[in-house]
């Protein structure tokens, strides 16, 4: 299973650089429409519609036909709808274009977690927080390319072209070795009872509440660490790097971690984690414990949604890729409302308060963690 397990590496990884070099273009592109930031709000609001249309139409077609056949046509067209933002002449036509960019974003999300659920069944143990730990570092690579882009002055089509490329050879690569899974077949088993539903749905809403905190993180971390701990800006911004290191760190440890201590202990002391280091960041009142708080929250939160996306896709067989697009798009939704929530509630009540949230719904996970108990009766096939 060695070349089917790269593949899966290869799929995340060139997802996040999709997305991680978007991101760092996305001033190049507000500038050169002379976008308000009001604008600039609703072309990324069409990313996110369309990530939610994409996780949501694929799940259904996975478990009909397979994983294989809905992730490599997913890959190789990421690369490709990664350019036509760079060329769109106004608001309208950028926003139609993202909405393509995440319907594909969403399509392929779903689709490679499935693939990944299978590699990770064909192996035996626990191997899905390396793949999201790939995804991570899939990010930071195509920010830091989209970075050095900016810097020599090249423009966002450059940018785009040039990475578009590198992510469809990967795709070209991943489509050879991706692990070719057989349809579900008896697709009335995996419409499963109405208990097995409600699982499902319990464990999206476990996706939720951490997609919450990552998206508070990104968001808030440094604005809490300039204007409530008075920290310079290098320092501001080392809170959110210090979140996004050490989450990569606990991902690429979540493998052996799941093994040894089973998907529930894991899921509860990295609710533990989260909740305690976030309230040493609020509750600390010095820079350091802010940017020491915000790192055990990033490595509480990093091994919870992959333990989860697992359990999903190991709750039936079946009904694996409904399952994930399920958890998936009640997640999502999660990074995309809770930063907008908590900054309303920071104007209530302030900041420190506000993030209280995510804490205590990192406590709500660990609490909930037995709901990743895959029981044996459960599988349909």
């Amino acid at each position: 299973m060695t070349r089917e397990r790269v593949a899966v590496y290869l799929l995340f990884f060139l997802s996040g650089t999709a997305i991680g070099t978007w991101t760092a273009r996305i001033p190049a592109i507000k500038e050169r429409l002379d976008l308000g930031d009001g604008q600039l709000s609703l072309a990324l609001l069409a990313v996110a519609a369309g990530a939610v249309v994409g996780m949501t139409a694929v799940g259904r077609l996975v478990d009909r036909y397979g994983s294989s056949r809905a992730v490599i046509p997913a890959a190789l067209a990421q690369g490709a709808v990664l350019v036509p933002p760079a060329y769109a002449p106004d608001l309208l036509t950028l926003s139609a274009v993202l909405l393509v960019f995440g319907v594909v974003h969403g399509i392929l999300d779903v689709a490679m977690n499935a693939n990944a659920v299978e590699v990770e069944r064909a192996h035996g143990r626990p191997i899905m927080s390396s793949f999201h730990a790939v995804y991570s570092v899939g990010g930071f690579a195509g920010a830091t390319a989209g970075g050095l882009f900016a810097h020599r002055d090249l423009s966002a089509a450059v940018t785009f072209w040039a990475v578009g490329a590198v992510i469809a050879v990967l795709a070209a690569w991943a489509a050879r070795w991706a692990l070719r899974s057989a349809p579900a077949g008896q697709t009335a088993a995996a419409e499963g009872g109405g208990g097995r539903a409600r699982g499902i749905v319990f464990l999206g809403v476990l996706a939720f509440c951490c997609l919450v905190g990552e998206g508070a993180a990104a968001d808030w971390s440094s604005v809490y660490l300039r204007e409530d701990l008075a920290a310079s800006p290098g320092i501001a911004a080392a809170g959110y790097a210090a979140f996004s290191l050490m989450m990569t760190a606990g991902r690429l440890a979540g493998d052996r971690l799941a093994a040894r201590l089973g998907p529930v202990l894991l899921v509860r002391c990295c609710g533990l984690l989260a909740a305690a280091g976030l309230g040493l960041a609020l509750l600390g009142g010095h820079q350091v414990a802010g940017v020491v708080g915000f790192g055990c929250f990033g490595a509480g939160l990093s091994c919870i949604v992959p333990q989860v996306f697992s359990a999903a896709g190991h709750r039936d067989p079946a009904f694996a890729g409904r399952a994930l697009a399920r958890v998936a798009s009640i997640g999502y939704l999660g990074m995309l409302s809770g930063p907008v929530f908590i900054g309303a509630v920071a104007e209530l009540t302030g900041l420190p308060r506000a993030l209280a949230i995510p804490a205590l719904l990192a406590a709500f996970v660990a609490l909930a963690a037995t709901a990743l108990r895959v029981r044996a009766e459960e599988p349909a096939g």
